[in-house]
């Protein structure tokens, strides 16, 4: 024959101890020996212990029995083997305490969060850059103004759910071919919620909550790509009941650029080049999003070379650094040309073949504008 261990030992308190004591010796000790948390062999034997102790000296009744006859008081007025409607896993029973404490469930849930929502903006390639703030029209469930979520009429109050005694739950026994069982569930007059309006506003029916159009302000953060996602917390409907707020996703779209594309940080452009300015080189005022900018294109410059312009591209949105802006120029080949373009470029065909002393340099000297300085005036027009 087992003996049962004196359950205020098992708990660690004194015969005297209060309900509060109690209370905070059983959580104490659960936490130590609860399955989940310690692994050792025994652990879960003891933690039924624990939890079979606290279920009878928790209560009341069990605990004057108890304390009179010892553990055969505990016959016939449930306990761990005993009714299963002392079951310490049931709902409103210790086990529901513990479940509480380490997970954070087995009690009634709060109102029920608001639906989350999901809208577009579209911004102009400089917003998406240097960042911006937008007016932003949503349609969505807010909380009634008139009763403030209540959903009672203003003055007035709801009454107390008589089938649940304004718990929001009911116990209902189940029988099984195990035994009776008692189960826990919303209650069915009230929907779990303990109330009911007598009152509804008459704004929103006792809904407590109206569909409206309001205006929003959205910051847009420097550095945000195309199909990026901003998440507003809070700004989606509003929860029913009085209820958290749900969430609000702006999906934002950026315009495309006349002259830009972006890659990353990068914003990547396409200079224009004639052929005078590629052979003989130049300076130019090259576009960018902070305004035009001075790019010295040397002689001889490639068609597809590209150059660098540092700390001209977009931020990113964690706040680094700005990239860059990469030039890329294209040579054009003109494909009209008037007769005298066409005289010199013929002339140039032959000086490809190499004379010695008729150097573009000795020329020069000469006093000859040289050939590519008659090309450029007939291209680009002369200064005299």
């Amino acid at each position: 024959m087992v003996t049962k261990q004196d359950y205020y030992t098992t708990l660690e308190v004194e015969r005297g101890a209060s309900k509060a004591e109690i209370k905070k010796a059983y959580l104490r000790l659960a936490r130590r020996y609860h399955p989940d948390v310690n692994k050792e062999p025994d652990a879960e034997a003891r933690f039924k212990e624990i939890t079979e102790a606290y279920e009878v000296l928790s209560d009341d009744d069990r605990r004057a029995a108890y304390d009179r006859f010892g553990h055969a008081g505990m016959n016939g007025m449930g306990g761990m083997g005993g009714s299963p409607f002392g079951s310490p896993f049931g709902a409103g029973s210790p086990f529901e305490d513990i479940l509480e404490t380490f997970f954070g469930t087995g009690r009634r849930a709060g109102p029920p969060r608001g639906a989350d929502l999901q809208t577009s903006l579209t911004i102009d390639f400089e917003e998406a850059i240097f960042g911006a703030e937008r007016e932003l029209n949503v349609t969505r469930l807010q909380t009634c103004k008139t009763c403030n979520g209540s959903r009672s009429e203003p003055g007035t109050q709801p009454s107390p759910c008589l089938a649940c005694g304004g718990t929001g739950q009911v116990r209902r026994v189940q029988n099984t071919i195990l035994g009776q069982f008692m189960t826990t569930g919303p209650c069915d007059r009230c929907g779990g919620e303990g109330v009911i309006i007598t009152h509804p506003c008459h704004t929103c029916h006792g809904e407590g909550r109206v569909r409206q159009t309001s205006s929003l302000t959205v910051t847009i953060p420097a550095g945000i790509e195309d199909n990026a996602t901003l998440r507003l917390s809070g700004q989606g409907e509003a929860g029913p009941h009085g209820g958290q707020p749900g969430n609000l996703y702006v999906r934002v779209r950026v315009r495309q650029h006349k002259q830009f594309v972006r890659q990353g940080r990068q914003i990547l452009y396409e200079q224009p080049l004639n052929i005078v300015q590629a052979v003989l080189g130049d300076e130019l005022q090259v576009p960018t999003v902070d305004g035009p900018v001075a790019l010295k294109v040397p002689a001889g410059t490639q068609s597809g070379q590209t150059f660098r312009l540092r700390g001209h591209g977009a931020p990113d949105v964690q706040g680094r650094d700005r990239g860059d802006e990469l030039v890329t120029v294209r040579v054009q080949i003109p494909t009209h040309l008037t007769d005298e373009q066409r005289a010199l470029f013929e002339d140039l065909a032959a000086t490809f073949d190499y004379r010695p002393g008729e150097h573009g340099d000795d020329r020069q000297e000469r006093g000859e504008k040289g050939f590519f300085g008659r090309v450029r005036d007939a291209i680009i027009g002369s200064d005299e």
